[in-house]
């Protein structure tokens, strides 16, 4: 994913996004959700949906489920009953482990994130030292935080006392630290991140005929909430002025709490979408592994060679497993999916899976930049003929948002040219050649890091950088390059390439013709190539007015580049809900 960075040079604006200035989201999230470590990873998606939009996210935090209680039981058990001033530090490293934990599934995405402590954060309040009351925020450390990375993972519920000391806002309060921060940062608008789907009027658990609330006034939300946001945070909500969005992290219903109400309306269920994946490898495993544990969605088959191969899901056994793998598309296909995922390694076979789900109007999130390569013009078409929607965003960049990028850039105004690293498995095994490992040690490693596929001779012959390179040229111009107009050079063992290189691809617009390169370079390379390290990848848009639009991001690995697929589901998903809710 992007990093922060802001420079304006004469005569030209260099933005590396989403930009210092950027949009900020508060977003909280609670013990509901992070009920321990094994969450960590939805949490982590749900703030990489955010960053995809340009958007810088402060993440707030509760403590995993009973473990606010047990610090309590063990602080209070050893600590004076009438006078505990120690208490509230001991239990705040509740908060402060989840937020590390969080920040970490965050970085094995892709994600630029860094953690706050309670004292670093900077939340000053008054009153009880187990209810205390916000009343300033040192800015600072936060602001700081913000202008150097995309995501500021931050605990809840602690603050500092007028002695120094950490005190806490009280049962729930992490919900008070998300409204306090955002009312700090001149926002309007804070999300709260539940197990719930949104506020109703009565008990939907027990009455049937509950309705629920798309929007509710701060004082219905008071008198109706119960535990569903803190009062003392409703308080400062209406003093404040700020919509507090209620939602819920698996199906994306929600109630909007603000000025105005509207009156509730029942909701009928939605329905669970199908969802087939093709391909059980490195990105479509790392999917799978993912997709088996999300409520909206129900997995109806995946696609693979081998059926009878024995396959490792965290969490799943052999025989639960089984019924989902078949090995022929048609049969894949007869399942009815909703949404294929396409992570096929084979461009003949993704290409004609492709085209064979558009034409049964399933929509299509695909990571095979060979098979969309081809002709994505073509399958736009067939998509938009058959309404279904076909993505791309995971073929590109792996967890760096390229596509979006270029989408961003093209919208602000032409593109003329563009420079890209865009392979992480020869960008890691240049940095390994580099430091002395041989061309086999780098290749063995970059296999074990999950980066390179057993047979390896598209990228290191330049042919998944050219598929890159031409569909980045679609979303920059229209147009795309023949594959074989594309000069490329080959990393090989018989041909060792000089120090510091990178496998840099260069595009640009010449008379309306697009001419395109791939090319191990070395020498003085822009900073943006120059520093990146392991599997990163970078972008570098060029604008017709001299302007420069930067991003990079982990180009490789599962985790990263299961992490965009599933960020394109997310969105295929919301527009197939949206559909059923109208």
């Amino acid at each position: 994913m992007p990093s922060l960075a802001l420079l304006r040079p004469e005569p030209a604006l260099v933005r590396l996004a989403p930009l210092p200035g950027a949009p900020v989201v508060v977003m909280k999230f609670g013990s509901s959700v992070l009920t321990g470590p094994a969450d960590a990873p939805a949490v982590a998606s749900a703030i990489y949906a955010e960053v995809r939009r340009g958007r810088r996210v402060v993440a707030v935090v509760s403590a995993f489920a009973g473990e606010t209680d047990r610090l309590l039981a063990e602080a209070r058990g050893l600590g004076l009953a009438h006078d505990n001033p120690l208490l509230p530090a001991y239990v705040v490293q509740g908060e402060e482990r989840s937020a590390a934990l969080t920040a970490l599934a965050c970085d094995r995405i892709g994600l630029d994130a860094v953690t706050l402590t309670v004292r670093e954060l900077g939340i000053l309040a008054e009153g009880p030292r187990e209810h205390a009351r916000p009343v300033a925020l040192a800015r600072s450390v936060l602001e700081q935080a913000l202008e150097r990375h995309e995501v500021v993972v931050a605990p809840g519920f602690g603050a500092l006392g007028p002695d120094g000391r950490t005190v806490l806002l009280g049962r729930g309060g992490s919900d008070l630290t998300a409204l306090f921060l955002a009312a700090e940062f001149g926002l309007d608008h804070v999300q709260l991140v539940k197990d719930v789907d949104g506020l109703y009027d009565r008990d939907p658990n027990t009455d049937p005929d509950a309705r629920r609330y798309d929007q509710a006034s701060w004082a219905e939300a008071k008198a109706l909430g119960g535990g569903l946001v803190q009062p003392d945070a409703l308080d400062l909500a209406e003093a404040r002025r700020l919509c507090v969005e209620v939602r819920n992290h698996a199906d994306g219903h929600r109630t909007v709490i603000g000025a105005e109400g509207a009156p509730p309306r029942r909701v009928p269920p939605r329905r669970r979408l199908k969802v087939a994946v093709a391909g059980c490898g490195v990105v479509g495993g790392g999917a799978l592994s993912q997709l088996l544990g999300d409520a909206r969605v129900e997995v109806v088959g995946v696609l693979v060679r081998d059926p009878s191969k024995v396959r490792h899901i965290p969490g799943f056994s052999t025989e639960a497993l089984a019924p989902l793998f078949v090995a022929d598309a048609a049969a894949l296909l007869a399942r009815e999916p909703d949404i294929l995922l396409e992570a096929l390694s084979e461009a003949d076979a993704g290409h004609a899976l492709i085209r064979a789900a558009l034409e049964r109007g399933v929509d299509v999130a695909s990571a095979n930049k060979q098979a969309i390569s081809r002709d994505p013009a073509g399958l736009l078409a067939l998509a938009g003929e058959h309404e279904a929607k076909l993505m791309w965003s995971a073929a590109i960049g792996g967890g760096a948002p390229m596509v979006e990028t270029l989408r961003a850039a093209r919208a602000d105004g032409p593109v003329t040219a563009f420079e890209a690293v865009l392979n992480g498995t020869v960008n890691f095994m240049l940095e390994r050649l580099d430091s002395g490992a041989s061309f086999d040690q780098a290749l063995a490693e970059a296999r074990a890091a999950g980066f390179a596929e057993e047979d390896p001779s598209s990228d290191l012959e330049g042919l998944d950088a050219a598929a890159k390179v031409r569909l980045l040229a679609f979303e920059a111009f229209g147009l795309m390059p023949d594959e074989a107009d594309i000069p490329r050079d080959v990393l090989s063992p018989d041909a060792p390439p000089p120090p510091g290189a990178r496998q840099l691809c260069r595009c640009r617009l010449d008379n309306g013709r697009v001419v395109a390169e791939v090319r191990l370079v070395a020498g003085t390379l822009d900073p943006l190539f120059a520093a990146l390290n392991g599997e990163r990848n970078a972008l570098k848009v060029i604008g017709q007015e001299g302007s420069i639009v930067r991003c990079r991001g982990r180009g490789a690995g599962r985790w990263a580049t299961a992490e965009s697929l599933l960020a394109d589901l997310a969105d295929l998903a919301a527009n197939r809900f949206a559909l059923q809710d109208a």
